[in-house]
């Protein structure tokens, strides 16, 4: 059988040409067809028809209809995606539950630190803490003669008494004591600030730290009792009320007696702050014997 000769292209008529090109797009299809099948890979029509019947009819199939191909191993790649978004919503949960947990931490740490602070008071803290009350001295009977008595301190607290006699006095002002009358007793004294050893040698001396007259707290005014001056010779003789008078420069304060007590030297107490506005008298008792103190609490007198 003789072979038929290959023609050119320009050779070819236009339908020669067209079954020509419908024959190579025939044979194109049937091999992808046959490796879908191959790899497990169904091929399907849109419209539902199987391809095998439509590979004969050559001028139909040249619509170039659209298909589908089921991707391979598609349940395992879902089930992946499962995993991760289950992981992700674990992610997002722990995170929720973490940022909970730092905010009932930080709220009970809060509470924990606020309970914990000194709430603010009403009640004045005298700045100097005092270890023996003022005014001590030995007698001017005593074979030395009359000078700061230092067997009254604690030897292991005499540095910070001796400490506390160099602190340097506050800067006057308007409403500090400058002068007090106490007419039962025809006591009309300078006051001055601090009650150190120098000090109580000018007059009546404000304890540094105790609040100004009229103010809420306990001020603190001591004198000596048989040396300079003896100021506060007979605060035995008080009576509960009795008038203390304390001025200012700007007015005066009236005080009344309240009680009367002797106390030993370390009994610091008698100093402490109070709620209400007080003044207390402090000076060595008995006269010419000095080992203790005698002690007047007196209350403002509302204006």
């Amino acid at each position: 059988m003789a072979s038929k000769k290959k023609r050119n292209p320009e050779d070819l008529s236009i339908d020669e040409l067209r079954q020509l090109i419908i024959n190579k797009r025939r044979a194109q299809r049937t091999e992808r067809l046959m490796y879908f099948r191959q790899t497990g890979r169904a091929l399907t029509l849109k419209n539902g028809s199987d391809l095998s019947s439509r590979i004969n009819e050559s001028e139909k199939y040249d619509t170039d209809e659209e298909y589908e191909i089921r991707p391979r191993r598609r349940s395992r790649r879902t089930f992946l995606d499962n995993i991760l978004v289950a992981i992700e919503i674990m992610a997002v949960a722990g995170l929720i539950f973490i940022s909970v947990s730092v905010f009932k931490s930080l709220r009970i740490l809060n509470n924990e630190v606020a309970a914990s602070i000194i709430q603010p008071t009403l009640t004045p803290t005298a700045i100097i803490q005092a270890v023996v009350l003022p005014s001590g001295h030995t007698p001017p009977t005593d074979p030395g003669g009359v000078r700061f008595n230092e067997s009254e301190i604690p030897e292991h607290l005499r540095a910070y008494v001796q400490a506390l006699a160099n602190i340097p006095i506050p800067t006057s002002s308007p409403e500090q004591a400058i002068r007090i009358q106490i007419p039962a007793l025809s006591i009309d004294a300078p006051i001055v600030m601090g009650d150190g050893e120098e000090q109580l040698k000018k007059g009546v001396g404000q304890h540094i730290g105790s609040p100004n007259p009229g103010q809420i707290g306990n001020m603190i005014l001591s004198a000596h009792n048989d040396v300079f001056g003896e100021i506060f010779r007979d605060l035995d003789q008080l009576k509960a009320g009795d008038e203390v008078i304390v001025y200012t420069q700007v007015r005066s304060y009236t005080y009344i007696v309240q009680q009367q007590q002797v106390v030993e030297p370390t009994q610091v107490e008698v100093m402490s702050p109070t709620t209400e506005p007080v003044v207390t008298l402090i000076s060595c008792y008995p006269y010419l014997v000095d080992n203790k103190r005698i002690v007047i609490s007196a209350a403002l007198l509302s204006q």
